[in-house]
């Protein structure tokens, strides 16, 4: 059951999750079905099926609840540790330019704490803890404004896929010649 306000299961229900696993992973181990499992624990049979295979690859502590699914990945002793390896810019880390990005800081986080996560996680992390994306204050100093003016005026059109022209006739629902 899912709460309006953003949460998952209450820490009651998590328990009661937990112990609902539990009964199947002893009710596996005698060798029951798995449609009976689901039809007596009142569960569906693919959620038998994957606690099952847990159950097969780890035992009754593969059942064990692993929290929300959205626990942040780093501690935050892990995260100022993040942020220290992120003042010392990316050229640190391999980097040329002075930029960081979702990506960098993904890879900078799975090299440094073995952990992987998505762009979308990353991001997240990012935020919760303060961190904005962010636009250079000033344009770059190598910036050629005759060049990019020459671009829009040249190159631009050519890229730009060409509008529709609205013809007389074009929406007409008669046939031509009538």
């Amino acid at each position: 059951m899912r709460y309006p306000q953003g949460g998952g299961l209450t820490a009651e229900r998590q328990r009661f999750r937990e112990r609902v696993r539990r009964v199947a992973g002893e009710r596996f181990a005698r060798g029951d079905k798995t449609a009976v499992i689901a039809r007596d624990l009142r569960v569906s049979e693919r959620s038998v099926e994957r606690w099952r295979r847990a159950w097969r690859d780890g035992g009754l502590a593969a059942l064990a609840s692993k929290g929300p699914a959205k626990l942040p990945r780093l501690s935050d002793s892990q995260f100022a540790v993040l942020e220290q390896e992120l003042a010392l810019g990316p050229a640190a880390h391999g980097w040329e330019d002075q930029r960081w990005t979702v990506a960098r800081i993904k890879e900078v986080i799975a090299r440094k704490f073995q952990v992987t996560c998505s762009m979308a996680a990353v991001w997240r992390l990012m935020h919760r803890h303060g961190w904005s994306w962010q636009c250079p204050a000033r344009r770059a100093l190598e910036r050629d404004e005759d060049a990019v003016e020459l671009w829009k005026k040249e190159v631009w059109p050519q890229v730009e896929a060409p509008r529709r022209r609205s013809e007389p006739g074009s929406s007409s629902r008669t046939k031509p010649g009538s």
